[in-house]
């Protein structure tokens, strides 16, 4: 956390002050201790361009809380025969920081793995997340993990999956196609 003497906390708006770039950040309250906060601006790629999104994930104590705000989710389609459903969406961290397209009909392969520092099995690796539920194209979803702090994932991308996360298969639960990704970077003042 950083150091309590460079904010002054402002008691009226639950806000502290930086004492060198005057910036406003959350604070807790009581503490006069600012958040540490990281953004991740979800961008769709070729298979699902309207995409677009944030994810904003805040250091809380004992863990982190993720909050994801996206739109331009393709429709629910359940599976047929051999086709694999579209929706619920996988959503996952992913250990590179890139979201290069690449091959457009399998986008983002540059983004890696799902991120897994301490090598577990999938389905509790720290970059797996609950699936995204569309709901006409938008899906907003808060959670918390005791997995990893903010400072853990800078540099890290978050990839939204064609298909539901299974939390079984190996190494990456069968999420199907990347559709959208974003690079996690601190949030250096309350509007990034």
């Amino acid at each position: 956390m950083s150091n309590p003497k460079r904010y002054r906390a402002n008691p009226t708006h639950n806000r502290c002050l930086c004492w060198q770039c005057q910036s406003l950040d959350e604070c807790w309250p009581d503490s006069g201790m600012p958040t540490r906060t990281a953004v991740a601006r979800i961008k769709g790629g070729p298979l699902a361009p309207r995409i677009r999104g944030i994810v904003t994930f805040r250091d809380i104590p004992g863990g982190t809380e993720v909050s994801v705000d996206v739109s331009g989710l393709p429709a629910y389609r359940p599976a047929q025969g051999n086709k694999s459903p579209v929706g619920p969406h996988g959503f996952h961290l992913h250990e590179n920081g890139s979201c290069e397209v690449g091959d457009p009909a399998d986008p983002f392969t540059a983004a890696g793995s799902h991120w897994n520092p301490t090598n577990q099995p999938h389905g509790n690796h720290a970059g797996d997340f609950p699936v995204l539920f569309s709901n006409h194209g938008r899906a907003i979803m808060t959670f918390f993990t005791d997995k990893f702090q903010v400072a853990d994932i800078i540099g890290k991308t978050v990839i939204i999956h064609e298909n539901p996360d299974d939390y079984r298969s190996q190494p990456a639960g069968n999420s199907g196609k990347r559709l959208a990704c974003g690079v996690i970077r601190w949030a250096r003042h309350l509007s990034d």
